[in-house]
């Protein structure tokens, strides 16, 4: 299965939970995608006590997953992609989705 994940959240909880399905999906022999998109660029920043996000978005990309981020999301924060989260267009996320067989958002 081709799994693609939209992240538009900022809740550290429901982030993290989607990057351990997408590294489970990996372990599965899954592929899967990430498109940080809205207010979902900002979760390199989520990490708390409890929730290690950055920690899972590492393992996502170890177990062979990719994250792109929108960069016009990225633009409005004054902020610009990075080595786990490259600026990415309206067509990569068209792209994650015409080519999943799955996508869910959070």
């Amino acid at each position: 299965m081709k799994l693609g994940i939209v992240i538009y959240s900022t809740d550290s909880e429901s982030v993290w939970n989607a990057f351990r399905l997408g590294v489970f999906a990996l372990q599965k022999n899954d592929s899967a995608q990430v498109f940080l998109l809205a207010n979902g660029v900002e979760c390199e920043s989520l990490d708390t006590e409890k929730f290690k996000v950055t920690e899972q978005m590492q393992s996502f990309v170890d177990n062979g997953g990719k994250i792109l981020a929108c960069g016009t999301c990225l633009n409005i924060r004054n902020s610009e992609g990075s080595e786990l989260c490259p600026l990415s267009t309206m067509q990569d996320l068209y792209n994650l989705i015409n080519d999943s067989d799955k996508v869910i958002s959070i």
